[in-house]
């Protein structure tokens, strides 16, 4: 899609009749990798490493988890890059996006190179899984950057308010990677982590959208908080969070009575947020502000939270049945 002028001039760095920003090597080393998503690509991290010790019931190889970490990192980047580069428009608009490196980093990257940097992340992903781990890993790493850029942001992210929901999918796949690196294989368990996952994802990011719906709305997205009342969007946070943490016990025959408990109990903690959510909005005619935010990074705790325990059971073997 091509950008808007006022992107455009975003993307340049400069007002008219500036003149452009110089180049500096560590500046555009600096925005390349700006490009990749780190923060994102951490909380998928957090989930790769506990599925490859509950596949291997124990520590699998260093030089294995490093190449899995590696080429996960990779992938992930390769996705979040070429996701900058189709929506610079949409990320121009909205505040919360508006520092984004193809916005305004004074043109330190053009859109060209940022695609190219994401179709050579990608690749450089396929080589390290598929040469140090298995191929199998590498397929899934590829179909996930595959289903992130196509399915999600250019079929999904601005025509549909499902976009999150489906389009989310993507963000599951580290888990089935972990597993496949470990195995050679994608088994009941590591399902059901893409699972819990797939279903945290929707109260996760539409608390994000409940707090920046107006950014939203400006850009043209149709996230769920933009078109439907809050009282409606809490609703279905509230489903989901009730899914999510059904498909965690799912996970109790493969991983003990440890993680079992462990998962109870942080499952209570979410869904007593997620009603909290529900009732303050019910309450009023618009969300009050603080807290979508408080279900947003309380979601990012419980997911590492789950994760950590799903490791420790793996790696005790008091904690099992």
């Amino acid at each position: 899609m091509t950008p808007s002028p006022a992107a455009l001039a975003a993307q340049a760095g400069r007002a008219a009749g500036q003149p452009a920003a110089r180049r500096h090597p560590r500046a555009v080393a600096g925005a390349l990798v700006a490009l990749t998503k780190p923060r994102i690509i951490e909380l998928l991290l957090v989930t790769t490493v506990p599925t490859m010790l509950l596949a291997q019931r124990g520590l699998p190889s260093v030089k294995l988890v490093l190449a899995t970490l590696i080429g996960g990192t990779l992938a992930a980047g390769s996705a979040n890059t070429i996701n900058c580069y189709i929506d610079r428009d949409i990320d121009a608009v909205m505040k919360r996006t508006s520092r984004r490196p193809l916005v305004n980093k004074q043109g330190m990257v053009k859109p060209t190179e940022a695609l190219i940097w994401g179709i050579v992340l990608g690749a450089a992903a396929t080589a390290t899984l598929g040469l140090a781990a298995n191929w199998l890993s590498a397929i899934l790493a590829d179909t996930a950057i595959l289903f992130y850029v196509f399915v999600y942001t250019l079929l999904l992210k601005r025509r549909s308010p499902s976009n999150i929901v489906i389009g989310g999918a993507a963000g599951c796949f580290p888990v089935l990677v972990g597993w496949a690196a470990v195995t050679n294989t994608v088994a009941i368990p590591a399902i059901v982590l893409f699972a819990v996952i797939f279903l945290w994802t929707p109260p996760h990011f539409w608390a994000l959208a409940m707090k920046f719906k107006d950014d939203y709305a400006a850009a043209g997205v149709p996230m769920l908080p933009v078109v439907a009342k809050p009282a409606a969007v809490t609703r279905k946070i509230l489903v989901y969070s009730y899914l999510m943490v059904a498909a965690t016990l799912a996970l109790a025959p493969y991983a003990g009575w440890l993680y079992t408990a462990a998962a109870v109990g942080l499952g209570a903690w979410f869904l007593a947020e997620a009603h909290r959510l529900h009732g303050t909005v019910s309450q009023q005619t618009d969300a009050a502000k603080p807290f979508p935010m408080r279900l947003f990074h309380l979601s990012i705790g419980y997911l590492t939270l789950l994760f950590a325990v799903v490791a420790v059971a793996a790696l005790l073997p008091v904690g099992r049945w």
